[in-house]
């Protein structure tokens, strides 16, 4: 296998790892995930419930192409480029010309509703059913002041100065259709009756409708117009079908769905009216145009004619020869076509660029007949000068005749045109809404997103809590520090019961050992191999006496000195039991003790060594207390009367186990370790760190006690941790 494949390998194999040990991390809080996610979940499903539903109401709109030109020719838009009609037609839709005009007829500048609870209030107000007994909900713990239902407030007319336009005022229902009208602090700005006009403090209001208790509060409010057709806006949704489908849908969401309706089919209204307004003025200015030159084309038709009357007379010459009349005919025929022709060129130019097909044609056609008319102008150029100009003056007054006809023609099809103008748009659908679907809250989206965000809320806690939480897990961690761990002793559950029973019956005289208690538990049988361990780590030991200590509180460094001592003790060896916390000692209620005196008088020389060992319920095991509280137990063990104390005792018995107080907290551990040949140190699972064990050990080593090895306590089963889980390696009675 080559270098690179071993690295990929070891790189693959790194990253599966960290995989399974983050999912492993991630399964040991499953209940910390559950119950995160249940709350996330819980807030969302109450959102989607209370929130106030929201509808959508819609109108289709047809836009047909616009007809352009004399004779109404549709609107085709060639160009590169171009903007589509739609488009345009769309933002004319949410002009303020028109919504301007929305919010003016229906006063949505005006705004009120009823004051309802936070949170509860326009639910419970939404699914309350009036009656003819109850048409207004009662009010819930005497809460008069917010509505619960089956109240009614419409407002004809609202006028205020500038300083309360935008300003929420508080309208408060009376007795028998009074009410009162405050400001934004409280202050009382009118009162008026319904279906009156009150006036005060430069405010004007009529109300039409209030069905409400007395004491009912409303907020009102008047906006200003631009505001609110901003507003407006922002609200309306309008958007094309398809590109250049023609058709554009409109859209509005609101609580209320008859007033969404109401919103888009007056703004479907004003666009249609405003649509048809400006065809007919483009018609209109057509129309103009073609009045105008009718006068004009009129005086050149009367001088023509003059003009033909007076060379007749002159040159005493009536008409023209059949010749004449043939070439004659022609050459109008050609001016005419070449007039309506150059008449299209106009509206043509609005529609297509001039390398447009139509155009060329166009222009084909126009130079055909320029080409004959020059050809029919030659042959005029033959005849005699009396026939060429009376066949001029005979052309110009039939052409110019002809023009006018035809401006005649189109000022009346114009007119008729601009009589019947109905625009280019068109409503297909009114406005409609699904009262039965709202639209909004999506209660299913809501509550899944409320559950994935409660599933990433709590992995961020597991993985914030696991950067900060630098308890050891691993017993290899504190075999890096040079201390040989002697045993890993598993959690114990009944442990845990059986010191809420001792703390429960207040110092009982029944012992809550769980060597005792269950023999068989696994933490019992972890302290047998540490029993082992020590029968041969003593044995180059310079005393039989063993200090148990550790870094900090609550690690279960007593749990393990009396369990030790029971274990050992039930071998056969004599063992006596030192509880060296002279502070906060309670080993006594551990075993079942109430013993007067302890260490802490025996120290005092207040008692004899014999007088303060006491008997316990486990043969060969003998028993110090701590004794009453000392003020100076640091002092106390530093006398030499501990020495001695130990030098007399330790003869007598096969191992002296004193367990003293946490070693970081005070100095009495580190007094004690001088004259114990052995010191061990507990450590717990995931509460221990690497630093407060590496602490201890130097400053027990700074004071000349050589710790010896760990005990790591409390392991729990966890996934992340499974190849450090001793508790899987059950072997009770009974388990196969």
């Amino acid at each position: 296998m080559t270098a690179m494949s071993r690295s990929a390998l070891e790189y693959y194999q790194d990253t599966q790892l960290d995989l399974a040990t983050i999912l492993r991390t991630l399964f040991d809080h499953k209940r910390l995930i559950a119950g995160v996610v249940g709350f996330f979940a819980v807030i969302g499903l109450g959102f989607a419930i209370l929130a106030t539903p929201i509808y959508q109401a819609n109108v289709m709109i047809q836009i047909e192409p616009k007809r352009v030109g004399l004779d109404a020719t549709p609107e085709i838009n060639t160009k590169p480029n171009a903007v589509s009609q739609a488009t345009a037609e769309i933002e004319l839709i949410r002009s303020r010309s028109v919504l301007g005009q929305v919010v003016s007829e229906l006063d949505l500048d005006v705004v009120h509703q009823p004051k309802y609870l936070p949170g509860l209030g326009a639910y419970m107000a939404r699914h309350f059913k009036p009656t003819a007994d109850q048409p207004i909900a009662a009010p819930l713990m005497g809460l008069d002041t917010y509505a619960w239902g089956g109240e009614k407030f419409e407002v004809a007319t609202l006028e205020v100065p500038d300083s309360l336009l935008g300003k929420k005022m508080t309208l408060v229902a009376g007795e028998g259709g009074q009410y009162r009208l405050l400001d934004s602090d409280g202050d009382l700005l009118l009162k008026g009756q319904v279906g009156e006009l009150a006036t005060g403090s430069d405010v004007s209001l009529k109300v039409d409708t209030l069905q409400a208790r007395p004491g009912t509060e409303f907020t009102l409010a008047r906006n200003r117009s631009l505001v609110t057709q901003l507003d407006y806006q922002t609200k309306l949704k309008v958007a094309e079908a398809g590109k250049d489908s023609g058709i554009v849908y409109l859209s509005l969401e609101d609580p209320d769905p008859a007033h969404a309706n109401r919103v888009l089919n007056e703004v479907s209204r004003l666009y249609v009216q405003q649509n048809v307004e400006r065809s007919s003025a483009e018609a209109e200015q057509r129309l103009q145009f073609l009045r105008s030159q009718l006068p004009i084309v009129r005086g050149e038709l009367t001088k023509a004619e003059n003009a033909l009357h007076d060379y007749q007379m002159r040159s005493k010459s009536v008409d023209i020869s059949q010749e004449t009349r043939s070439l004659l005919d022609q050459v109008v025929a050609a001016d005419n076509s070449i007039s309506e022709l150059k008449l299209k060129r106009p509206d043509l130019d609005r529609l297509y660029t001039r390398q447009h097909p139509t155009q060329v044609a166009l222009t084909n056609q126009i130079n055909q007949l320029e080409a004959q008319k020059a050809t029919m102008q030659a042959k005029v150029h033959n005849l005699p000068e009396t026939q060429q100009e009376l066949l001029r003056l005979t052309r110009e007054q039939q052409v110019t005749n002809q023009t006018y006809t035809q401006l005649l023609n189109k000022t009346q099809e114009q007119d008729i045109i601009r009589a019947g103008n109905i625009g280019n748009v068109r409503i297909i659908d009114k406005a409609d809404a699904n009262v039965e679907e709202p639209v909004k809250p999506m209660r299913k989206l809501i509550v899944a997103i409320s559950i994935l965000l409660g599933a990433l809320v709590a992995v961020a806690i597991i993985f914030i809590r696991q950067a900060f939480d630098r308890g050891i897990v691993n017993p290899d961690d504190i075999e890096n520090l040079g201390i040989p761990v002697y045993a890993s002793v598993p959690l114990s559950r009944l442990q845990d019961r059986l010191t809420k029973g001792r703390q429960s019956r207040n110092g009982g005289t029944e012992a809550k050992l769980l060597s005792i208690a269950e023999p068989s538990e696994l933490a019992v049988e972890s302290l047998r191999s540490l029993r082992t361990s020590l029968h041969f780590a003593m044995l180059e030991a310079r005393n039989n006496i063993l200090m148990i200590s550790s870094p900090s509180p609550a690690v279960g460094k007593s749990f393990v000195s009396s369990n030790l001592a029971v274990i050992i003790a039930q071998t056969g060896k004599k063992v006596l039991l030192i509880d060296a916390d002279m502070r906060k000692g309670y080993l006594h209620k551990v075993l079942g003790l109430q013993p007067r005196h302890g260490l802490s008088d025996a120290l005092a020389a207040r008692l004899s060594n014999r007088e303060v060992i006491n008997g316990t319920a486990v043969d060969n095991l003998h028993f110090i207390s701590c004794g009453f509280a000392a003020p100076n137990p640091s002092e106390l063990l530093m006398h030499d009367n501990f020495h001695k104390l130990l030098r007399e005792l330790s003869p007598k018995y096969d191992l002296v186990i004193i367990d003293t107080p946490p070693i970081m907290a005070v100095t009495d551990a580190a007094l004690v370790g001088r004259q114990a040949g052995t010191t061990l140190l507990v450590a717990r699972f995931g509460k221990s760190s690497i630093k407060e064990v590496e602490s201890a050990k130097r400053r027990l080593a700074q004071n000349g006690v050589l710790v010896k090895g760990a005990i790591f306590n409390g392991i729990e089963r966890k996934a992340s941790t499974a190849e450090y889980d001793c508790s899987a390696y059950d072997y009770s009675p009974g388990k196969k």
